[in-house]
């Protein structure tokens, strides 16, 4: 019996090659977007860190302290704008990606589909073919034998 060839494999598999590469796209954008919170996270800390410091202080020496802290804040508060509008960038670049490895998946599984079929068609075919070799070996022998 003949092996089944399926003519668009090579399509398949390379669709679903494309696929495994973007999910790791996927899994290094939701990476650096977990990195990008943590980094978020740790800044808010050390504000509320400092504030915290500051407020437990003496009246006097917190004067000359909250003035460099005042300083501090506002480079503090453009790295927090920063860090909020990069995993705002990250959120949309991972769905995007979602709804690339969706299209991608639903591709494949159309192909899977397609290749089912053929598969299930050829072994049909083979099946018959093997019927009719089968019937015509028959014939055969009964034919030698009433002959013969």
């Amino acid at each position: 019996m003949r092996r089944f060839k399926w003519r668009l494999q090579r399509v398949l598999d390379i669709r679903q090659k494309q696929e495994q590469l973007k999910r790791a796209e996927l899994l290094e954008i939701t990476e650096r977007l977990s990195q990008t919170h943590g980094e978020l996270f740790m800044q808010k800390r050390i504000v509320e860190n400092l504030l915290d410091e500051l407020s437990q202080e003496h009246p006097q020496n917190r004067m000359s302290r909250q003035a460099l802290f005042m300083t501090y804040s506002i480079t503090n508060d453009v790295k927090i704008k920063k860090l909020e509008a990069q995993i705002e960038t990250l959120k949309t670049q991972q769905k995007e990606k979602i709804d690339e490895i969706l299209a991608v998946k639903r591709l494949n599984e159309g192909f899977e589909r397609l290749r089912s079929r053929a598969e299930t068609e050829f072994k049909k075919e083979q099946e018959k073919h093997e019927h009719k070799e089968l019937d015509e070996m028959t014939t055969s022998r009964f034919t030698c034998n009433m002959t013969g």
